[in-house]
């Protein structure tokens, strides 16, 4: 009961969120376009419960809660499906809320919606979170004191806190940096809380000449400490440049999954370290336990991942989708029917190999079946 309610929950409650943003994106940016929505669906299989909307949208939770999907009306992914249609022809109320009769740029849209719906939140998300929680900035303290540095003539060790200079309070550390910069081979009185107590040191920065901005040069003062990776606050920031570092946190860690992406498939990384159902769903756990704040970080790592997941060039994904589609501009006509269906059979039959994969690794990560452990 408790890996339920520690792990099992907070997992697919997670993935529940996750699937309704990306299935949104489609779904909003299909009604935008006047597509007749037939299902929104959380989770495959057998619907549990659900209701229809006033545009005839069958809204309902399936039994299997490992994804989910959005019909549109038109919207064909076999041949069959194909000439099923053939046999009475469309009328033109049909074909104006057709997702198949939409031209290719509304197509490629709504497509395109569900993987950028996953980015966009994780925009929000972590927006929010630095809006409410703050930015983690380091606080004046030191971490380490290179050698034959100015600190080090001082006397300053590890664990010191800085807490103003030369009559100056200062809290974080880029403050102190700014003031250090500021004040190159000048004595500056330094007041440090070290080991519960205050004392007065006093520190003269290094001076140094570097390059400015059109060919000029400058000196700054140089300390030769770094942060304490311990000695962290949360720094309040306005709404607009929480959504600003939303921003960027976001690309950032997109950078980042890509490059660890490029290395698995370039042999310098290890694939071990990909994970499945199991992996993710300790990690809710775990993320959970250890507050809010990291359990939203988690959600916006995972939107992320889902979102460039989707955008990965594989038939069957969205990626695999706007690829027929630019080739649907080049050539100036869909690929052909046969063509997609066997792209889709190979998509398939892909994606399955990569989830038992990833699904085995946990199963070898956790010794799942180490029955004797």
């Amino acid at each position: 009961m408790d890996i339920i309610i520690d792990y099992v929950i907070p997992f697919l409650v997670i993935l529940t969120i996750l699937v309704f943003v990306h299935e949104l994106g489609h779904y909003w940016v299909a009604r935008r376009n006047n597509v007749r929505v037939e299902v929104f669906s959380i989770g495959f299989g057998p619907e549990m419960f659900g209701f229809n909307d006033s545009h005839g949208t069958r809204w309902k939770f399936s039994a299997i809660p490992l994804g989910g999907y959005v019909k549109m009306f038109g919207e064909g992914d076999t041949i069959e499906e194909e000439e099923k249609e053939e046999e009475r022809p469309l009328t033109p109320e049909e074909i104006a809320v057709s997702f198949h009769h939409k031209r290719l740029g509304q197509r490629s849209a709504i497509v395109a919606a569900g993987p950028i719906a996953n980015f966009l939140f994780a925009i929000i998300v972590l927006a929010g979170l630095y809006g409410v929680a703050g930015v983690p900035a380091p606080l004046a303290g030191v971490g380490t004191v290179q050698p034959d540095s100015a600190a080090a003539a001082a006397d300053m060790r590890p664990g010191d806190r800085i807490v103003e200079i030369s009559g100056q309070p200062v809290k974080w550390f880029k403050d102190m940096r700014a003031i250090v910069m500021d004040s190159p081979a000048m004595v500056l009185t330094l007041q440090i809380i070290r080991d519960d107590a205050e004392i007065s040191i006093k520190v003269t920065p290094t001076a140094k000449t570097v390059g400015g901005d059109g060919g000029t040069s400058r000196e700054i003062g140089i300390l030769g400490v770094t942060p304490h990776a311990d000695m962290i606050e949360y720094e309040s920031v306005s709404p607009f440049r929480a959504l600003v570092l939303g921003a960027e946190r976001t690309y950032g860690l997109t950078m980042m999954i890509m490059g660890n992406i490029g290395e698995i498939l370039g042999g310098t990384r290890s694939s071990d370290e990909l994970g499945g159902i199991i992996k993710i769903a300790d990690f809710s756990g775990q993320m959970l336990a250890r507050g809010w704040a990291d359990a939203f970080f988690f959600l916006a790592m995972l939107s992320i991942n889902l979102g460039l997941i989707n955008f990965f060039p594989i038939p069957m994904l969205d990626g695999g989708h706007l690829v027929f589609y630019a080739a649907e501009a080049v050539l100036g006509r869909p690929i052909g029917a046969r063509v997609q269906e066997y792209s889709f059979r190979f998509g398939l039959i892909l994606i399955l190999i990569l989830m038992v994969y990833v699904n085995w690794n946990d199963v070898v990560s956790y010794r799942i079946l180490e029955f004797n452990n």
